[in-house]
């Protein structure tokens, strides 16, 4: 199977890869169009700004190559809320559009931001992404930008309000935490994107 993690240019690509290769399969970190297109699963990471990762994208014109992806994509912490239509990062910036949700800033009083550490998810519906995986497991989050309660929403977490853990549209899924980081319950996960 062909597995690739577009290189997005950010820091936990070596970390991701290797939680994939625990799992007995290759994968490999790539910005090449035809390598994207002829994958049988992606993986969009990200870490850092909305605005930064999309200059990098546009510069390497894989923005309506991942648009135009038919194979599952999953996005993951910053990778997810590239797949939505819009960010509040940055004065406001246009992603991708894949998703038909917006990306917003958490402003809680007595709440530290980033929202980082161990949080449970609240699994809203039957979904193959959590197969295996029990209702209220705890998954390690680092962000600041969410995408809150919304029809594409497939599990929640609670951080003084509710917001996305994971939402999916056809074939385009995002995860606000980071599987490679979660342990078990993040191998799992890992293991369900890839089985699908």
């Amino acid at each position: 199977m062909s597995i690739v993690i577009i290189n997005t240019g950010c820091a936990n690509l070596a970390s991701l890869k290797y939680a994939v290769q625990r799992l007995g399969y290759n994968v490999y970190i790539t910005s090449n169009q035809n390598d994207i297109f002829k994958s049988k699963k992606i993986l969009l990471p990200g870490v850092g700004t909305a605005h930064s990762a999309m200059i990098i994208l546009k510069k390497l014109k894989l923005i309506n190559v991942i648009k135009k992806c038919v194979q599952p994509v999953l996005g993951i912490c910053l990778g997810m809320q590239l797949l939505c239509s819009f960010s509040d990062e940055t004065h406001g910036i246009k992603t991708l559009d894949i998703i038909d949700v917006s990306v917003h800033k958490l402003k809680f009083k007595n709440f530290p931001i980033p929202h980082n550490g161990w949080n449970n998810v609240i699994i809203c519906q039957n979904n193959p992404l959590f197969f295996g995986i029990e209702n209220n497991s705890k998954f390690y989050f680092l962000h600041s930008y969410a995408v809150f309660e919304n029809r594409y929403m497939i599990a929640k977490t609670l951080y003084n309000v509710y917001f996305s853990a994971a939402i999916q549209s056809r074939n385009f899924f995002g995860v606000q935490f980071h599987p490679e980081k979660s342990g078990k319950v993040g191998s799992q996960l890992l293991k369900n994107f890839l089985e699908m």
